[in-house]
């Protein structure tokens, strides 16, 4: 797991599970700056709008707070 802190990223792959409020949206991250470039990251978000086609590509920012992720996608 990554450090509390906030990382550049670019996503690399996104899968949904689910629809309506129980959807997931899994994501691979790769960390595009800092000493952890390279790295991929999995995490799954709620909430999250968006199919696999729009967000495959996109630029994010990585959040992490007392081991705790949260990913804005679009960044």
């Amino acid at each position: 797991m990554l450090a509390d802190g906030t990382y550049d990223a670019f996503v690399i792959d996104a899968t949904i599970e689910g629809a309506g409020p129980e959807r997931i949206v899994h994501l691979e991250l790769t960390i595009t700056a800092g000493e952890r470039k390279g790295d991929v990251i999995a995490v799954a978000a709620a909430g999250m709008s968006g199919d696999e086609f729009d967000l495959i590509g996109m630029p994010a920012t990585l959040t992490v707070s007392d081991g705790s992720p949260r990913v804005i996608v679009g960044a």
